[in-house]
């Protein structure tokens, strides 16, 4: 139990330089990527559940002190945000996977990493705490309605199929993280913090390598739409960001900035984890690309934070 411990507190205090590598490891080695591949749904429940059990549930309810402006960033984030990207895709006569996943992103959650990046990069994390947590909890219920519905995406399954494994994958963690809050004293769980974060590291090195199945291959085939994919995943995601603080710089820059970040980085495990085999597999590959800016956003932003978020 003693070594489980340190190596597992070990994960938890190097994530950073992990996770960074894990994704160039998936490319790597394909046959690592794709037996990992094969657990990804397992993976995300089991990262979901410890997510969700290392956040105060009653802590982000206290922080609900203006739910007038709680309740229009979470519109402009789960349906403004996918209709501007259709908007702008259309516009731009982007027709093919590459458009539908781009829509398809826009319509995803906050990352449940949103309250750490922001703590990363000195903005406020209470309210990406907020918005992170309930975003996945609405998400379910969004976008599908929004991907499958009005947006009229293809992606090989029903509008009430995509909720229920959406619901399935947020709501059965969310239980379980509840029922060990109610099982385990508080006392023990704060006791095993370093453990849990360390496991949540092992287990995002483990799904940074999954969803890079099929990427080296395409890589080799069409290096040309690897590097487009990719430009597109860093445009959406500093897209959504720049748009969100824009609509939000009225309510002050540091809430603009925070919000902004939140928006930009969207949590695509969700979808890798519930969508059908036959989805378009250029979709999935572009949800894998996304998870470079995800991961990179908070480091390569941070001059541009401490330039405007002003003093204090």
């Amino acid at each position: 139990m003693g070594v489980l411990r340190s190596f597992l507190e070990w994960l938890a205090r190097h994530g950073g330089p992990l996770l960074a590598g894990c994704v160039f490891l998936g490319v790597a080695a394909p046959p690592l990527a794709a037996l990992l591949r094969e657990t990804l749904t397992v993976t995300v429940a089991g990262l979901m559940t410890l997510v969700l059990l290392r956040i105060d549930l009653a802590q982000v309810l206290g922080y609900l002190r203006r739910p007038l402006l709680v309740g229009l960033l979470l519109l402009w984030l789960l349906v403004a945000c996918p209709l501007l990207a259709y908007a702008l895709v259309r516009a731009a006569g982007m027709d093919g996977p590459l458009g539908a996943a781009l829509v398809i992103m826009a319509t995803g959650c906050a990352a449940t990493s949103s309250p750490a990046f922001a703590r990363l990069v000195g903005l406020d994390a209470s309210i990406s705490l907020v918005v992170a947590v309930i975003s996945t909890l609405l998400v379910p219920f969004t976008a599908p309605p929004l991907a499958l519905g009005l947006l009229g995406i293809d992606l090989a399954i029903s509008i009430q199929g995509l909720m229920a494994r959406l619901a399935l994958i947020v709501g059965l963690p969310l239980a379980l993280a509840l029922l060990i809050r109610r099982v385990v004293p508080a006392a023990r769980l704060r006791d095993v913090s370093g453990m849990v974060d360390g496991t949540v590291v092992l287990l995002l090195v483990s799904y940074g390598i999954g969803v890079m199945d099929g990427m080296l291959a395409t890589l080799l085939a069409d290096p040309a739409w690897v590097a487009a994919g990719l430009a597109l995943a860093f445009a959406g995601n500093f897209g959504l960001n720049l748009m969100t603080v824009a609509a939000t710089w009225p309510a002050g820059r540091r809430l603009a900035l925070a919000t902004g970040l939140l928006s930009g980085n969207r949590n695509m495990a969700l979808y890798l984890a519930v969508l059908p085999a036959a989805t378009e597999p250029r979709i999935l590959l572009f949800f894998a690309l996304c998870q470079f800016p995800l991961f990179l956003s908070p480091f390569l932003l941070r001059p541009v934070y401490d330039r405007l978020r002003g003093p204090g």
